[in-house]
């Protein structure tokens, strides 16, 4: 029973994505020849940003390839080095560790090739051309407000994802907003890495050392459903408030269901979109700012309608 619905929750979040594939790529005279590689492509949150992209690139006559480490970071810098040696003109990247995705940055700024930042801001900022992302630190913000909007007092849940720097934002803004109020108990903190096959075993074993538990804060909409299929098959649901980051139209169905409490949603084909956009600016000598924050709204019960649960903002 717990196979098929691991496989069921898995099935739900795989979209198509192409890989690229090792090849030398043609580009015709007078364009561009892109590359990207994000944390993993086991979110749809991801294949969105990369379409931003790719939908800018592709009108300017342009091409994107586009890498999925699958949450190793060797991979990844494995793959930035393919895209260097292939020639590149811009690297758009989502690191898989914001400390250890250093020696990667150091061989784009060696070779010359603008790196652009997307989504999870790395360590070395110096490195990075542009960063342009949600504001991740309201995030955490904005849930823990609606958490004390909602229960005079309560024992949170945080699931998190220590090496991704965006991650670390919202959850630190979750526990700086709610600090100094004894009513607010964070009775569990473990990492999920931000995906929905690792939240649900996680939060089992949360869910067998707490009693009593109020609220669950994923560090993303993944990691919350993995942690709403723990507490149901645990008979736990009711009751609970359940919040993710990202705004997928699957959570918003769910918020929609009355079985998520709230996303914090992002927009990532606003970020692929802006991405782009500094992009080309950088290749023709113009400046950009150094950081690129896109708002992030909290979606719920009373505004998810004018959202709409078919698409992303």
């Amino acid at each position: 029973m717990k196979k098929n619905l691991m496989l069921g929750l898995i099935l739900l979040l795989a979209g198509t994505f192409c890989f690229a594939n090792g090849q030398k790529d043609a580009v015709e005279d007078g364009h561009y020849l892109f590359g990207a590689t994000y944390m993993t492509m086991n979110n749809p949150f991801f294949v969105y940003l990369n379409d931003g992209i790719k939908e800018v690139a592709e009108a300017n006559g342009d091409k994107l390839i586009a890498f999925d480490p699958a949450l190793d970071q060797a991979k990844q810098i494995a793959q930035i080095e393919d895209m260097i040696a292939r020639g590149v003109d811009a690297i758009f990247l989502n690191p898989v560790d914001w400390k250890g995705v250093r020696p990667a940055l150091d061989a784009a700024k060696k070779a010359g090739i603008p790196v652009i930042n997307v989504d999870a801001p790395v360590f070395d900022t110096d490195l990075v051309d542009c960063i342009v992302a949600s504001d991740n630190y309201n995030a955490g913000v904005l849930v823990a407000q609606d958490v004390m909007k909602r229960l005079d007092a309560a024992k949170v849940v945080l699931l998190e994802h220590p090496t991704a720097k965006s991650a670390i934002d919202r959850t630190q803004s979750f526990v700086d907003t709610v600090k100094g109020n004894p009513n607010y108990e964070i009775v569990a903190r473990q990492s999920s890495n931000g995906q929905i096959e690792q939240a649900m075993p996680v939060m089992e074993n949360i869910i067998q050392a707490q009693p009593v538990i109020d609220v669950v804060m994923g560090l993303n909409d993944p990691t919350a459903m993995g942690a709403l299929a723990a507490l149901e098959a645990a008979g736990r649901a009711d009751g609970v408030l359940i919040y993710g980051v990202d705004g997928a139209p699957d959570a918003k169905q769910m918020v929609k269901d009355g079985r998520i409490t709230a996303t914090a949603a992002q927009s990532p084909l606003g970020i692929g979109q802006n991405a782009v956009d500094a992009a080309y600016k950088i290749l023709k000598g113009e400046s950009v700012k150094k950081e690129i924050l896109v708002p992030i709204t909290l979606i719920d019960a009373s505004n998810v309608d004018q959202f709409g649960t078919d698409g992303w903002q």
